[in-house]
């Protein structure tokens, strides 16, 4: 009884028994392989994992081809934006210039108008009396 007592604490001190490391074992995930494979069933697995990650690899190259397309497509964009305001602020100029000729030209007019006895109002009541 006493060696069993023993046996006891001692395989709770130092770990799991045989059963327990079976059943880890067996729980093991389903990539780890067996010890005794054929190399046949070693190269396929071998090829699944290749495939597997050229694929994984396909799929990044598609994703830094997508990204570099759309970095690209911003960078045209911001240019496009960059000309069109560049434009707008030229347009701008232009209309306040042509606003203030705009304004000489009518203070010219009136002006020469107002000398030119052809423009004068004439007052027709008072040529009636």
């Amino acid at each position: 009884r006493r060696r069993k007592r023993r046996a006891g604490r001692l395989r709770a001190v130092a770990g799991p028994g045989r059963a327990a490391r079976r059943e880890a074992a067996a729980a093991a995930p389903a990539e780890r392989l067996p010890r005794t494979v054929s190399p046949a069933a070693q190269r396929a697995h071998l090829t699944m994992m290749n495939a597997d990650m050229d694929a994984v690899e396909a799929e990044n190259q598609v994703e830094l081809e997508e990204k570099t397309r759309l970095i690209n497509q911003v960078l045209e964009l911001q240019h496009t934006l960059e000309d069109l305001s560049a434009r707008v602020d030229a347009v701008k100029e232009e209309n306040l210039k042509l606003k203030s000729e705009n304004q000489v030209l009518g203070q010219y007019i009136e002006n020469l108008m107002s000398a030119s006895s052809v423009f004068q109002t004439t007052d027709t009541k008072s040529k009636r009396k």
